[in-house]
């Protein structure tokens, strides 16, 4: 199929080939290879700046892969140990028919990260209140975008009929395009929504993942043949992960943003602490890194709307939870 073929294409274009997992200084290093780096993802770097890895006997090594199919890549090739992405991306995969597929073995987020930003202030916005308006989603296909048409048509909105829905704009230019005056809304991760805010240059007037509900946004997984000869370092690169949620809903955001300075030095610890509270605001990450047989069933919804699930595939194919629930019983008991 078309996603497995370019998945397949990107492996032999993927990025320089990393350190292979092994150790220094008795610490195992596992080299991850996240989709983009983000302030959403907060927990991962905090289970590094916190020591939590180190307790593990572990160290990170991150590369942005810069999209999910460039991650699936690095994954598929042997250059990653754990891709960290949305779990469609092992979907493909499996549509596709490899022989070693991805498994997903924890997940992070639970939800959209992105936020509606309006040119004008709207305190009693409702999502019908963009009709006849031109929206910037994202990249056409990509879950984003997908996730924010779903959140439409569950609101009785259809692109092309109702909203325009601006798929032009590549990804890291949508606020400048924004800015600049295209459409009349744009989907904006943290820090960039609070920060545009702040600067008076729009208005957040809704989440995206509160109003789509629990989706497996983004995941951590490995190849089988991978889990299977590193299952002790799996086990704790979850539990660090855990570690580092608990932490979260249990620390102030003042108190746990400057330990994400080191990963973010363009930005405040003022801002990153106003990204953790929207974030924690909706609920967007798991305390329990697995995965619910709901939530995947309506990323599976999300795709099918969209057009682009070829076929449906059972929850057992692709999930392993017991490393996540293992973890929180180490963590939590």
């Amino acid at each position: 199929m078309k996603k497995f073929s370019a998945i397949a294409l990107s492996a032999l274009l993927t990025l320089a080939p990393l350190t292979a997992c092994g150790e220094d200084d008795g610490l195992t290093t596992l080299r991850i290879n996240e989709v983009t780096h983000s302030v959403f993802y907060a927990p991962l770097y905090l289970a590094d700046s916190l020591g939590y890895f180190k307790e593990e006997n572990l160290e990170i090594e991150l590369t942005n892969g810069g999209g999910a199919d460039n991650v699936m890549a690095a994954v598929l090739s042997g250059d990653a140990d754990i891709g960290f992405c949305g779990p469609e991306a092992a979907l493909y995969v499996l549509i596709g028919g490899s022989n070693d597929v991805p498994t997903v073995f924890g997940q992070l987020t639970k939800r959209d990260g992105s936020f509606l930003v309006s040119r004008v202030d709207e305190p009693d916005f409702e999502w019908t209140d963009l009709k006849g308006k031109e929206i910037l989603a994202g990249r056409k296909g990509g879950v984003p975008a997908m996730t924010f048409e779903y959140v439409l048509n569950q609101n009785g909105l259809t692109d092309g009929v109702d909203v325009t829905l601006n798929f032009d704009v590549q990804f890291n230019l949508m606020t400048s395009a924004f800015e600049a005056g295209t459409a009349d809304y744009c989907t904006m991760f943290e820090p960039v929504a609070s920060e545009y805010e702040a600067a008076g240059k729009g208005y957040v007037v809704a989440s995206v993942g509160e109003e789509s509900g629990e989706v497996p946004y983004t995941c951590f997984m490995a190849k089988s043949s991978w889990l299977k000869d590193h299952d002790e370092e799996a086990h704790g690169f979850l539990r660090a992960v855990t570690k580092a949620v608990k932490y979260l809903n249990e620390t102030s955001a003042e108190t746990a943003a400057p330990y994400l300075l080191p990963y973010f030095e363009s930005t405040s610890a003022q801002s990153l602490a106003v990204s953790i509270e929207s974030y924690r605001a909706i609920d967007a990450w798991r305390t329990e890194l697995s995965m619910t047989e709901d939530s995947f069933t309506r990323l599976q919804d999300i795709i099918d709307n969209a057009g682009e699930l070829e076929r449906r595939v059972a929850f057992s194919e692709l999930i392993d939870n017991s490393y996540a629930v293992q973890a929180y019983k180490d963590v939590y008991n």
